[in-house]
């Protein structure tokens, strides 16, 4: 029998620098800022692939709790920092008018060979996601239960949309930031493998190709992690609320655990084709929470709100288990206010209501993002 994993969570999110003047993206990441971030957050900030954008990730945590504690601190003290230098920070997972092709990219060799590869696909990388690792140690169960998991990733993006606009259009999709990701190979919903040596001998069959560097370069909403024995979930976009994206990360870990649960007891979770979990994830991107999902076993569209129920119900004793109820619980809020992505389209069309020019309602969008993104720290 395997032992039980630790479940242990990291979260590693990418936010966006912006002028507070023009309220549009930097081009030109400042002297000296990366070296002050790494001074007061020693190895837990990065840079990303554009200037504009900069990454931090929590330390390995025992608890959601903990991983609050930590990303509170983080986005808390990196705010500070951007102001120090004259900037503002927002947590979104696209700029509402920034245009692609005035973004300038990071000197670093990862990012060079990057463009090389992508050419003109890479200009519209103006995104940021959140990506949650829980620890789960055994090799074969890691992706057993990466298999099974897939079937709530849509569920998981639709509570987390925060990117309707894309260079200063309502896109008319709740996450476009999926719609620019999935531009690039090796994305979208995991192959199913029958055990971590049939991953590995796809992975090592691409590397040896020169396709690849590593596992790395498999940039799947779910995959095992190259770099640490998780699984890590990237098919959410960043929350602009703290609470709301620890929401989401304790989501994760309850339903990884749940199905370890299942598994101990000789059960599984039913494994869909990615053919019809695509189209739950098309209409989370779509629609976000507003359209529902659809139930396979029903054959039938369920609204988002009875579906989060049933997700909550299913994972209870796990978030007992893991001490996350309270932040399970705070997901009933997030569907009954909307998302990061209704707050911005509700402001955008108040101001336009109003008498507003577009980019003046665009500009309250990135204000009232600004101040969305300090509250609860």
């Amino acid at each position: 029998m395997i032992a039980e994993p630790d479940f242990t969570i990291g979260i590693e999110e990418e936010y966006l620098l912006i002028d507070p003047k023009t309220r549009n993206l930097i081009q030109v990441f400042p002297d000296g800022m990366l070296e002050r971030c790494e001074k007061e957050l020693p190895n837990q900030v990065s840079p990303e692939f554009l200037q504009c954008q900069i990454e931090v990730g929590t330390k390995v945590c025992g608890s959601v709790k903990a991983a609050r504690a930590d990303l509170a601190h983080l986005r808390k003290t990196l705010i500070e920092i951007a102001e120090q230098f004259g900037l503002q920070m927002l947590a979104a997972s696209t700029h509402p008018f920034a245009q692609s092709l005035e973004q300038r990219q990071t000197r670093k060799q990862r990012y060079e060979m990057l463009a090389e590869d992508l050419q003109a696909v890479v200009h519209r990388l103006v995104i940021c996601g959140m990506h949650v690792h829980v620890g789960i140690g055994d090799d074969d169960l890691r992706i057993d239960l990466m298999n099974q998991a897939s079937y709530t990733l849509p569920h998981i993006l639709a509570l987390s949309t925060s990117s309707p606009f894309w260079e200063g259009c309502d896109t008319g999709l709740k996450s476009y930031r999926i719609a620019v990701w999935d531009e690039l190979p090796r994305t979208g919903l995991p192959e199913q493998f029958d055990s971590y040596t049939e991953y590995r001998r796809h992975v090592d069959l691409l590397v040896k190709a020169g396709i690849i560097e590593d596992g790395t370069k498999l940039w799947w909403d779910i995959r095992p992690s190259e770099r640490y024995p998780t699984l890590e979930m990237r098919i959410s976009d960043i929350c602009t609320r703290l609470d709301d994206g620890i929401c989401i990360a304790a989501i994760y870990q309850c339903w990884l655990r749940m199905l370890f649960r299942l598994r101990r007891n000789n059960q599984r979770w039913r494994q869909y084709s990615n053919m019809l979990i695509d189209e739950n994830r098309w209409r989370a991107h779509r629609y976000g929470t507003d359209e529902g999902l659809v139930d396979f076993g029903h054959a039938g569209i369920v609204p988002y709100a009875d579906l989060f129920l049933e997700m909550l119900e299913l994972i209870h004793e796990d978030a007992i288990a893991l001490d996350c109820v309270d932040e399970l619980q705070h997901g009933l809020e997030i569907v009954r206010q909307g998302t990061s992505a209704h707050r911005q389209l509700n402001v955008y069309y108040q101001r336009l209501k109003q008498g507003e020019s577009n980019q003046q309602a665009l500009t309250a969008v990135v204000d009232m993002l600004v101040e969305d993104t300090r509250r609860g720290l």
